[in-house]
C-alpha cells in the first residue's frame, strides 16, 4: 500500500488515537479529579488531582520527547545530504544552518536543495514555514514521528 502524495497542505502528522482520543481522556479525567478534589477534600482525592495532572504532563512530554529526538536525526540526515549535494565551496557553511532550518528544509528534492540552501542562508531566513513555502519540488517524509 503506498502513502498518499504529501504536500506542504497535509504534511503535518496527527495520530488519531493519541491526539483525539487520549489527549482528550487525559483532560477529562484531570477535570473530573480536580471536581472531585474540591467536592470531596480528601486526600485520595488530592492524590487523584496531582497524578491525573501527571498523566496529562506526561502526555506532552512524550510528544516533545519524541520530536526533539527525530529533530537530531533529521540534523544529521541533512548535513549528510547537504554535504552530498552541494558544491564543495559551500560546504564548510552546513554548520551555518539552525537545526529548524534543516528540518525544514528536508523536505526538498536533492535537485532543489542547493539552491535552497543558499536562499536561506544569503536571505537569513528562519521562518521554517516560510522555507518549506519555498520548496517547488516536495519530497514526502513519511517515516516521521
Amino acid at each position: 500500500m503506498s502513502e498518499p502524495v504529501q504536500t506542504y497542505k497535509n504534511h503535518a502528522k496527527f495520530v488519531p488515537v493519541y491526539h483525539f482520543v487520549a489527549f482528550p481522556l487525559l483532560v477529562l479525567n484531570f477535570l473530573w479529579a480536580g471536581y472531585r478534589m474540591f467536592e470531596l477534600r480528601t486526600g485520595d482525592s488530592i492524590v487523584h488531582t496531582l497524578t491525573a495532572l501527571a498523566l496529562v504532563i506526561m502526555f506532552f512530554f512524550a510528544r516533545i520527547f519524541a520530536l526533539r529526538v527525530q529533530d537530531r536525526v533529521i540534523r544529521l540526515e541533512m548535513r549528510l545530504r547537504l554535504r552530498e549535494v552541494l558544491p564543495p565551496g559551500l560546504q564548510p557553511r552546513i554548520v551555518d544552518f539552525t537545526p529548524a532550518q534543516l528540518v525544514a528544509m528536508r523536505f526538498a528534492s536533492d535537485a532543489e536543495l542547493p539552491d535552497l540552501a543558499v536562499a536561506v542562508l544569503r536571505d537569513h531566513i528562519h521562518d521554517k514555514k516560510v522555507i518549506k513555502q519555498m520548496i517547488k519540488e516536495w519530497q514526502g517524509d513519511h517515516l516521521r514521528a
